[in-house]
């Protein structure tokens, strides 16, 4: 195989895996997407829907506004029922989304919950964006535990693995370095 082979046909990436930066690396190829000029949508399936993250705020500067369809991570929910409602309601506005074609880089982040908690089924989800991804589109979805068929239909699979954090020392969370 030649280097630049099927070079116009989007990829499908997979962050996953148990420790942080599976968004935050996401975000870093949003960034680097609009540095070159690229058409780019964030669907954010469990974090509220009103959060305004320094993430959030960096993104509206540059002109993407993130859709946040959840309400709360679900170790908080206080409906898990509406939850998944929310949750469900995203998949539809990212299938929507990704059929108009109208972006090169669509990121669901957090969707692999959806799969996990069994809310969507893997098989009919990898099933559906065979037959409706666009071809030209490239496609990051994040979230821990992601399914063996989701990795199966990936391009490229990272997985997170934490070798040391600070937090495990009692330091807590800073503003701008995870939030």
């Amino acid at each position: 195989m030649s280097l630049g082979h099927d070079s116009k046909r989007g990829l499908v990436l997979v962050h996953t895996g148990e420790e942080r930066g599976k968004s935050t690396s996401a975000y870093g190829v949003i960034l680097r997407m609009l540095g070159r000029n690229k058409s780019v949508a964030l669907i954010q399936f469990l974090k509220h829907e009103s959060g305004n993250w320094g993430e959030i705020r960096a993104f509206k500067q540059l002109g993407l506004e993130p859709i946040k369809t959840g309400d709360g991570f679900t170790w908080t929910s206080k409906n898990i029922d509406e939850t998944q409602a929310r949750a469900l309601h995203g998949w539809r506005k990212a299938r929507a989304i990704i059929i108009s074609d109208d972006y090169e880089l669509v990121v669901l982040d957090e969707f692999t919950y959806l799969m996990d908690f069994g809310w969507l089924d893997a098989t009919e989800v990898i099933n559906w964006l065979q037959a409706k991804k666009p071809a030209r589109l490239n496609l990051l979805i994040t979230g821990r535990k992601a399914p063996a068929q989701l990795i199966e239909y990936a391009d490229t699979v990272t997985e997170m693995r934490k070798v040391k954090h600070a937090y495990d020392s009692g330091i807590l969370a800073r503003a701008g370095i995870e939030f």
